[in-house]
């Protein structure tokens, strides 16, 4: 049996989702645009140091519930093991699930240590080590604007920062400096990602999708760090908010949604949901990995 109680299955279908800003939610992205008496009832998700910080719509709670049924549901997350673990999802606990950007994959809830041994000696052949990124970090970054310096997992670093004091070419400036060293840059809110271009969500998949012998892979995202996870996928969505929105990132096989905040995410798994289990949803998969090279949009 495995956790919930399941027994082991070959699912047809795998659908792997990003988490936060695009199935989960902040106070702060939210973004009910309707009066408050007509506002969806939410749900907490997450809670940390006893305050409640994610949120997702009632609605679509139930309907991840309903999703998890149809087909191996696994959240794909850049937040780290121990982040990802304050989360709370409807239903029962994930089978895998891709954390630190996929330097670590959790199978029954317990770290693979062979995985991440992997994922390690990747980066080693891959990108310049850590400690040289978080150097040139020390030497670019402003007390002004930066709040806080972080480091994930011992696998990549973050820096929180105020974005109305962050100079205006600071992220492009980052993103060029970095790509040379095999790393790339992510601005996601008020944090501006550091993370080693070997370690990505599509790697992480192509392992849970070899393990469970899915066909048909279903994906989401609203970065740059999520945009690999959904070129491996035959289908994929973003919301009309978020980093790939922002830059006009598109793939032929990746429907862009109008919708932004929380309803974003509800509206992701009500498609994710007709098209899961037997195919239905009139989409004609695009082959895993073969338009990689026509996505498009601005820099990514």
């Amino acid at each position: 049996m495995t956790a919930g109680g399941r027994t082991p299955r070959t699912p047809r279908t795998l659908v792997a989702s990003d988490l936060d800003r695009t199935l989960i939610y902040s106070s702060a992205a939210l973004a009910l645009a309707m009066p408050d008496e007509h506002a969806p009832r939410l749900l907490c998700v997450e809670v940390h140091e006893a305050k409640p910080l994610s949120f997702m719509t009632e609605t679509a709670a139930g309907l991840v519930q309903r999703l998890a049924a149809e087909a191996e549901f696994v959240p794909a997350t850049t937040r780290t093991r121990k982040q990802y673990r304050r989360i709370s999802l409807p239903g029962p606990v994930p089978r895998f699930a891709i954390c630190a950007n996929g330097g670590h994959l959790l199978v029954d809830g317990r770290t693979d240590q062979d995985w991440n041994a992997e994922m390690r000696r990747r980066l080693a052949d891959g990108s310049v080590p850590l400690a040289e990124v978080r150097a040139h970090l020390a030497r670019v970054t402003d007390p002004a604007w930066l709040r806080k310096e972080r480091v994930a997992e011992e696998l990549f670093a973050y820096l929180v920062v105020e974005r109305s004091l962050l100079p205006e070419t600071f992220v492009k400036d980052l993103a060029e400096w970095a790509d040379g060293r095999g790393w790339t840059v992510s601005l996601q809110g008020r944090k501006i990602y550091t993370v080693p271009k070997p370690l990505s969500k599509s790697s992480a998949l192509e392992e849970v999708v070899r393990r469970t012998g899915a066909t048909r892979v279903l994906a989401a995202g609203d970065s740059l760090l999520d945009a690999d996870l959904l070129l491996a996928a035959d289908a994929g969505w973003r919301p009309g908010h978020g980093e790939l929105a922002d830059g006009g990132w598109s793939a032929p096989h990746v429907t862009p949604l109008a919708t932004v905040g929380v309803a974003a995410g509800e509206e992701i798994l009500r498609r994710m949901l007709a098209h899961a289990g037997d195919g239905r949803g009139g989409v004609t998969p695009a082959p895993r990995g073969a338009v990689r090279a026509q996505a498009s949009g601005a820099g990514h």
